[in-house]
C-alpha cells in the first residue's frame, strides 16, 4: 500500500460520507452537548440515587466508560457500564438510576436493559437521537435527552460523552466540570491543527503513527483515565480502519500479558503497540510504562508512546482521543476503505433480525 497521505482529493473519494469531518467536529461537538445538558430537564429524584448504571454498545458505551473512568475519583456512587441484554441482579428499585445510552434508539441490548430496568423498579434515563427507545420512554414518562446529530454512533462520541460530563457535573459526581471542559474544548481545537488533513506528514504525528501501523495489528494499553481511550482507539482502528487491533490495561497487563512476547513470533513481529499515557496515572504505573517499554523493546516488539496534553483528566482524555480518532482515520486512507461503513456488523444484525 502506498498512498500519499497528504492527497486530499483521494481522502474525499474513499470518505463520501465525510468522517474526516465528524473528527475535526469533536471539540465542537463536546461544547455543544455540554451547554444541551445543562440545559435538559432532570428529576429531583436522580440526586437520591445511590448507583448508576449505564446500559450501552459500542459507539453508545464507549462515553459510559469514559465517565466512569473520569468521576471515580470523585464520585460518592458507583458509575457502572452494563454491555448486555441482561441487567446485574443489584439492579433494582427507585436508589438505582439506569441510563440507556443508543444514538439510534434501536440498539436491541439496550433495549432490552431498559425494560428490565421498568421492571425492577429503578429509575430510568434515555439518551438517543431517537428510535424506539425516545419512543419508549415517552410512553413511559422517563427523562429522555433527545439530541439531533447524524453519524455513525462512534462519530458522535463527542455528544454521548459530553451529555454525560454535563449529567455528572449537575449529579455533582465530579465538582465543577466547568473549567474543565472549556480547557478540553480549547485542547482540542489547539491540536486539531496538527493532526488536520491539510496538516502535511512531516508536521502531523496521527499520519506518521497510521503509516507505522500500516500492515501491523494495532495494541494500545493505558491506565486509569487512559484504559478507556485505550478501548476507544481499538475500537476506532476496528470499525474505520477495518484493521485487527487489542486493548489491554495496566497495571493488569504486567501480571500476564507481558509474559506473552515470545510466541508466536510472525505475530509478534507484525504488533505496534502504543502506550496511551498521562500525566494522572498512578506513579507506580508510571514506572510500569517504562518497565513495559523496555521488556518490548528487548523482545523485538514495536512499540510506541502518546503522553497526553492539557492539565486536567478530561483535557487529556480528549485530547488522546482526538489523536487516536485521526490515526484510524488515515490508516483508512492508507487500507483503503471507506471509514464509514461497517458492512461486517451489519451483515451480523440482518442474521440475528432473521433468526427472531
Amino acid at each position: 500500500m502506498n498512498i500519499n497521505l497528504d492527497d486530499i482529493q483521494r481522502f474525499s473519494a474513499l470518505d463520501p460520507e465525510d468522517m474526516l469531518g465528524h473528527i475535526n467536529a469533536l471539540a465542537d461537538q463536546l461544547a455543544d452537548a455540554w451547554q444541551f445538558a445543562l440545559a435538559q430537564p432532570l428529576p429531583d429524584s436522580f440526586r437520591d440515587v445511590r448507583a448508576i448504571v449505564i446500559a450501552g454498545m459500542g459507539g453508545s458505551a464507549i462515553g459510559a466508560d469514559y465517565l466512569a473512568a473520569l468521576v471515580a475519583g470523585s464520585s460518592p456512587i458507583p458509575v457502572i457500564v452494563n454491555r448486555h441484554y441482561d441487567l446485574p441482579a443489584f439492579v433494582s428499585g427507585p436508589e438505582t438510576l439506569v441510563i440507556a445510552s443508543s444514538h439510534s434508539g434501536d440498539t436491541e441490548e439496550t433495549l432490552s436493559a431498559f425494560a428490565q430496568a421498568g421492571e425492577r423498579g429503578t429509575q430510568r434515563m434515555a439518551i438517543t437521537t431517537g428510535g424506539q427507545l425516545a419512543a419508549q420512554a415517552a410512553e413511559a414518562g422517563v427523562t429522555c435527552w433527545q439530541f439531533t446529530y447524524n453519524s455513525q454512533p462512534r462519530a458522535a462520541f463527542g455528544w454521548s460523552f459530553g451529555l454525560l460530563v454535563g449529567l455528572a457535573h449537575r449529579l455533582g459526581l465530579a465538582g465543577d466540570l466547568s473549567a474543565d471542559v472549556e480547557e478540553a474544548v480549547d485542547v482540542l481545537r489547539r491540536w486539531r491543527e496538527f493532526f488536520r488533513a491539510d496538516s502535511p506528514t512531516y508536521e502531523n504525528p496521527a499520519k506518521r503513527m497510521a503509516g507505522q501501523i500500516c500492515e501491523r495489528i494495532g495494541a494500545f494499553y493505558g491506565s486509569g483515565i487512559m484504559a478507556p481511550v485505550a478501548r476507544r482507539w481499538k475500537g476506532q482502528l476496528n470499525e474505520n480502519a477495518k484493521n485487527w487491533s487489542e486493548f489491554d490495561v495496566l497495571p493488569e497487563q504486567n501480571h500476564n500479558g507481558i509474559a506473552g512476547t515470545e510466541f508466536p513470533r510472525a505475530a509478534i513481529e507484525k504488533l505496534y503497540c502504543v502506550f496511551l499515557q498521562s500525566s494522572h496515572d498512578h506513579p507506580r504505573v508510571a514506572l510500569r510504562y517504562d518497565l513495559s517499554f523496555k521488556r518490548f523493546l528487548e523482545e523485538g516488539v514495536m512499540v510506541d508512546r502518546v503522553k497526553a496534553r492539557g492539565r486536567s483528566r478530561l483535557a487529556q482524555m480528549m485530547n488522546v482521543t482526538q489523536f487516536g480518532d485521526y490515526v484510524s482515520y488515515y490508516l483508512a486512507m492508507v487500507n483503503e476503505v471507506n471509514p464509514t461503513p461497517i458492512p461486517q456488523i451489519a451483515a451480523l444484525k440482518e442474521g440475528l433480525a432473521q433468526a427472531e
